[in-house]
């Protein structure tokens, strides 16, 4: 196996390869039994400064990845575009170098704008780990859920994953597709036409617009939120309609010869996409992504750091 990804960046699932997957996944499984210790701390990044920079809100991703550099004990900056100079006109080329000058290493960044971590690696010097831009990427979130699958399945070559929901505004769908496909698995998108690009299907999956169908041949359900903040127009006629025909409840669960895992990227709508007796359940390993999020971010950081050190 490799001992270093291909790439200096983690711009997106489309932009690294199979082998850089699997090293990143047999990084995190040591890091895993590391955050299960009664001293959930290596030194591997002590000398390292990374700068978290979130131009979108987030909850969860920044929360896993500032966990995921203290575990590593790298030094911590946090900034967020809401309280910044950013809302004064400053641009985002100058507002890195301004924090490029402090002399950070890494930079974790969300925006809204697809493209922006690539317009930034392009120009500074900093590892870029893209933590989301716009509707296109979210690369660690990818990452975390194959490697959930891969602990509830093994090797994912050949299984039936299925993506569900709002597939056309999800950053998430579309890099787990890329991930998915690399390691081999079969993968259905399935959600409302309105809810799905035209032209899906050329990056190699297959469309449905029958959820029960789509659960009993998959393997894995990845359920997806509706992206309302992401509409522009109104693409479904209500929420309470879309849960009519696209939501998993118990009752349907339960009708099925055979249950997939259920996984969600989060934040839940309870009662939309899910209803609780789903997202709770026995078939949920919903909790187990969000611990597995840190061990997969932590391996990412470490192979990058780990990779500028060899130079």
């Amino acid at each position: 196996m490799n001992q270093q990804l291909s790439t200096k960046h983690l711009l997106g699932i489309k932009y690294i390869t199979k082998e850089d997957i699997e090293l990143i996944f047999h990084t995190a499984d040591n890091f895993k039994e590391v955050i299960n210790r009664p001293i959930k701390k290596v030194p591997s990044l002590r000398d390292v400064t990374v700068a978290n920079l979130f131009f979108e809100n987030s909850t969860r991703t920044r929360i896993s990845f500032e966990l995921a550099e203290k575990r590593l004990s790298a030094d911590v900056v946090n900034f967020s575009a809401a309280a910044s100079s950013v809302k004064k006109g400053e641009t985002l080329l100058d507002t890195v170098n301004n924090i490029l000058s402090m002399k950070v290493d890494m930079v974790v960044m969300r925006h809204p704008a697809p493209g922006a971590p690539q317009f930034l690696a392009d120009r500074i010097d900093a590892n870029i780990i893209n933590a989301g831009d716009g509707t296109h990427e979210h690369p660690t979130q990818a990452l975390l859920d194959a490697y959930s699958m891969r602990e509830q399945l093994g090797n994912l070559k050949g299984k039936k994953i299925a993506i569900i929901g709002d597939i056309k505004h999800s950053r998430v769908a579309l890099s787990n597709i890329y991930c998915l496909k690399k390691l081999g698995a079969k993968v259905v998108v399935c959600g409302p036409p309105t809810l799905i690009q035209k032209h899906i299907s050329t990056l190699g999956v297959d469309v449905s617009y029958n959820l029960r169908e789509t659960l009993e041949w998959a393997d894995v359900a990845n359920v997806l939120r509706i992206q309302l903040e992401r509409q522009d127009i109104q693409y479904i006629p209500s929420l309470r309609e879309y849960s009519q025909y696209y939501g998993i409840n118990r009752a349907l669960l339960d009708s099925l010869k055979n249950v997939p895992v259920i996984m969600h990227p989060g934040p839940i709508n309870r009662g939309v996409e899910l209803s609780s007796d789903v997202a709770d359940s026995e078939h949920s390993i919903i909790l187990q992504q969000v611990e597995n999020g840190v061990a997969n971010r932590m391996a990412v950081l470490y192979l990058l750091a780990s990779r500028e050190k060899l130079k």
